[in-house]
């Protein structure tokens, strides 16, 4: 009896070891089923850029879900929306799409405050949480240019500053003259909050061709789009003097009128033009109308070099014409000169024309006539004697009526 308790009491003992152990085996199978489960659950969502005013997508993204409560937080950790109900009183937030894969939400007229992380949770065990960094991106509110001086004299420098206002992030400033690209240089950087305020300076040398010519100050900004602000250089300068003859075109001769005009272009415009002879004084003949010189009636002493000076309160300069006054014959000669090497040349060529034809026919006559003989001897200089020479050739009695030649 003692024997069959203690083997009943071992059997008993040994079965409940070996359910354990499979109980354990079991729980184990269970958990890491469970966990491969979870990690087949992928949550994920993506990080937003937005302008300030304008509306933000957050997506909550989730791959192989099992029924998991989805949800998004604020950055205060407050509940947007707990699967489709906005606990939220936020009316900014509108849902776009829920379902067992996504949970997306329109987040519109975005601020500077509204920038932070947003959660997206999922409710497995564990549980899952990934965030969505929304950046807020400000252009900026104005672009001023001031000119240190609002005119600049030809050879000067030119200073213009360019600001832009309160931006996030700070603003990039391009300079253009025209369209060509200036390189500028920052001259600040302040923050102010979460906005910057950047201002750049351009200097430039300027030219008398500058005058007019708009300096654009461009904002480089992700937020901005064509943001521009211009200003025209006003240049100062000298002015540019040009001479130009208006008669006789070509040789100036005795006897002959001549007039030629002195056209002077500066900044101020009030110039002052003044003709001069180098080396000696205008001839008393001379006739003086404002920028126009004229004389009626040129003789050799009217030769020299003339000179318009023109000025105005930038300074002065001048432009040269030299006069050379000829006989009231010349240029006849050259051309009687040029009439004969055209008419010899016209001659020389219809001379060769001729030489060329007279060949031709020579030659031509020459060959028919070979021809002829040929065909009257024709036979006779393979002939033994003289008698079966005349017998054989064609133009003899016996072949009279058989062979003819025509002459055309």
């Amino acid at each position: 009896m003692a024997n069959t308790a203690i083997w009943s009491l071992g059997a008993s003992l040994l079965f409940f070891f070996v359910s354990a152990s499979f109980l354990q085996k079991d729980l184990q199978t269970e958990r890491e089923l469970l966990e491969n489960t979870v990690e087949e659950q992928n949550l994920v969502t993506d990080d937003v850029m937005v302008v300030e005013g304008e509306v933000a997508t957050i997506s909550c993204r989730v791959k192989n879900n099992d029924d998991s409560v989805i949800q998004l937080l604020n950055p205060n950790r407050q509940t947007i929306y707990f699967r489709d109900f906005r606990p939220l009183k936020d009316s900014r937030f509108q849902l776009v799409n829920f379902s067992n894969s996504e949970l997306r939400v329109l987040f519109s007229n975005v601020s500077l405050l509204d920038e932070g992380r947003y959660f997206c949770q999922l409710y497995t065990d564990p549980p899952q949480e990934v965030f969505s960094t929304i950046t807020v991106l400000v252009p900026p509110t104005s672009l001023l240019i001031d000119v240190r001086d609002e005119t600049v004299t030809e050879g000067e420098e030119a200073e213009l500053n360019c600001t832009a206002i309160g931006s996030k992030p700070a603003t990039k400033i391009r300079w253009f003259k025209g369209d060509k690209e200036l390189q500028g240089k920052k001259l600040s950087e302040v923050v102010e909050g979460k906005t910057v305020t950047v201002t750049s300076q351009l200097l430039m040398t300027v030219h008398s061709d500058d005058d007019g010519v708009p300096i654009t100050c461009m904002a480089d900004h992700p937020a901005a789009k064509d943001l521009q602000e211009q200003r025209p250089l006003n240049v100062l300068y000298k002015p540019k003097v040009k001479i130009s003859v208006n008669f006789p075109q070509g040789l100036t001769r005795e006897g002959e009128a001549f007039e030629m005009t002195c056209t002077a272009e500066g900044k101020p415009r009030n110039v002052a033009v003044h003709w001069l002879r180098l080396e000696d004084e205008l001839p008393a003949h001379i006739l003086l109308e404002g920028p126009n010189l004229l004389i009626n009636n040129l003789n050799k002493t009217d030769n020299g070099t003339y000179r318009c000076l023109a000025s105005n309160s930038v300074g002065e300069s001048y432009d040269d014409y030299t006069l050379r006054v000829y006989d009231s014959r010349a240029g006849e000669d050259d051309t009687m000169k040029v009439d004969h090497a055209v008419i010899g040349g016209v001659v020389a060529v219809v001379v060769f024309a001729m030489l060329c034809l007279v060949i031709i026919l020579g030659r031509y006559f020459a060959r028919h006539k070979g021809t002829y003989f040929t065909h009257e001897a024709k036979g006779a200089d393979d002939a033994a004697d003289a008698d079966t020479a005349i017998i054989n050739a064609e133009g003899g009695q016996n072949n009279s009526e058989e062979k003819k030649e025509y002459f055309i």
